[in-house]
């Protein structure tokens, strides 16, 4: 008989029981499952999450409007928000804090028939462009038309209701504000329509971050939250490392999309995901709070520390 000491039964069982139970926590995303959210399923897919303590939900929301209000609410842990909406959400008395980025660039586009007749922002004079949500679209449309020397008044506006590429496609507008650059062209192509992307980020409008994590403010110093960092920084960078492996996982995760459209947004969206998500770039966020300012989105442009956070500093 030998006797096993508490060290050697964890080394014998350790792989088999779980040394402590794992920390839930509640992430709502902003749309249904989709390409952009690969670093989140590869943690959860590849137990990076588990490796940190934490049994992550990931829960699409049956409002897209509502995550960031039940976070508020304290309904939920965690939302995966846009930037340019915090700002918004700020104005309106929401006291959100963002703590991590997941998309570290614009995904919003201004889109044109690639056979069409606009070839430079300059030739919207007079052209009607669709869009889907008023506020910060129609802000990027103006960003854009400043850099060609043109305003509002040089275009028609025409509410779309989400149809972006079928209202270009049929002609029903020239132009459509607010398209992703890694889903809708790829649509319209599929569709039999190539079209051109003009970037704002590239036409007046300061870059920023297309999805980012937020938290309320009383979770801020949570420790659940930078193990969930970590683990969503580790599967990004094996995303970028090993992106064949890592669509395997995803479609046997979601297998209703593993199609064209979406195999295409995952290579499209790679590049854009943050290898250092808790990484905050505060001049990059005053920049652009004065960007929603000047736009007249908002009254002026909050201070750095009432909307984001770097955790750890």
């Amino acid at each position: 008989m030998f006797k096993v000491t508490s060290l050697a039964a964890s080394l014998l069982f350790g792989s088999l029981v779980p040394a402590f139970a794992a920390d839930k926590l509640s992430v709502l995303l902003e749309w249904y499952v989709n390409p952009d959210h690969a670093p989140l399923v590869v943690a959860r897919e590849k137990g990076f999450f588990a490796v940190h303590g934490l049994e992550v939900d990931l829960l699409p929301p049956a409002d897209p409007a509502a995550p960031p209000r039940l976070v508020a609410a304290g309904q939920a842990d965690v939302a995966v928000h846009y930037q340019p909406n915090l700002y918004l959400d700020h104005a309106n008395g929401l006291d959100l804090r963002r703590f991590g980025t997941l998309v570290e660039t614009p995904l919003n586009t201004l889109t044109v028939l690639a056979d069409g007749p606009i070839k430079t922002l300059k030739d919207l004079k007079g052209k009607r462009v669709g869009f889907s949500v008023s506020g910060f679209e129609t802000a990027l449309l103006n960003g854009l038309l400043r850099s060609a020397g043109l305003t509002d008044q040089d275009v028609t506006l025409v509410n779309v209701n989400f149809s972006l590429s079928p209202s270009l496609i049929s002609g029903g507008v020239d132009a459509t504000i607010g398209g992703y650059r890694n889903f809708e062209l790829t649509q319209m192509r599929l569709a039999g329509h190539e079209g051109r992307a003009f970037f704002p980020e590239e036409h007046g409008v300061p870059a920023y971050d297309e999805l980012i994590f937020v938290t309320r403010k009383d979770l801020v110093n949570d420790s659940r939250l930078p193990r969930f960092l970590a683990a969503v920084e580790e599967a990004a960078i094996y995303l970028t490392n090993h992106p064949e492996e890592s669509w395997t996982l995803f479609i046997k995760a979601y297998p209703d999309l593993d199609d064209e459209l979406n195999r295409q947004a995952w290579i499209d969206t790679l590049p854009r995901f943050a290898k250092r998500p808790a990484a905050l770039d505060a001049l990059r966020y005053r920049r652009f709070g004065q960007f929603m300012a000047d736009s007249g989105l908002i009254k002026q442009a909050p201070v750095i520390s009432d909307i984001a956070v770097e955790l750890g500093q």
